[in-house]
């Protein structure tokens, strides 16, 4: 079990990243032929990506249906993608044959976020280290960072004019 961080603490990344989510959904929990394979592939691929520190990947959460995974760009996430040399190519093609024209056996869906340098916040209390502070750095959050808008680094107007 990971240490718990007995404080308040926020992430600290620098530069533009993504946040990639990807999911499934097994829709005829019989059809074990077809969605196994899909359930078993991702964990073999973060594997295969944790083990490769040049390939753009920062870090994931991994829960039952759906995994967050952060990347330094889009184009990282791309070329691990379609790199056919790579776990995901293979995987995406045995699914494609496995599922042939029934789409209804199991779901997949993913959904990229391209996030600029300064626009995200994020906070972690008496948490072990999670989230996008595992796969970046990790700050105390005090001063600034001790509120959202201040992790944010915004004011809103009203405020400025008061």
């Amino acid at each position: 079990m990971s240490k718990v961080i007995a404080k308040r603490v926020t992430a600290r990344v620098e530069g533009d990243f993504v946040v990639f989510l990807i999911g499934m959904r097994i829709n005829k929990v019989w059809k074990i032929h077809k969605w196994l394979p899909v359930f078993l592939a991702m964990p073999r691929m973060i594997r295969e990506l944790e083990r490769r520190p040049d390939s753009g990947f920062l870090g994931h959460v991994m829960t039952l249906g759906v995994i967050v995974q952060y990347w330094r760009s889009f184009e990282h996430l791309e070329a691990y993608a379609r790199n056919q040399e790579q776990l995901h190519w293979p995987a995406w093609v045995d699914f494609n044959k496995r599922v042939g024209r029934s789409r209804e056996d199991v779901g997949i869906w993913h959904e990229t976020y391209r996030i600029r340098s300064g626009e995200y916040e994020c906070v972690y209390s008496g948490m072990p280290s999670f989230g996008l502070a595992k796969a970046s750095a990790t700050v105390d959050a005090a001063g600034q960072l001790d509120s959202a808008r201040g992790r944010l680094g915004a004011t809103s107007r009203t405020e400025q004019a008061n």
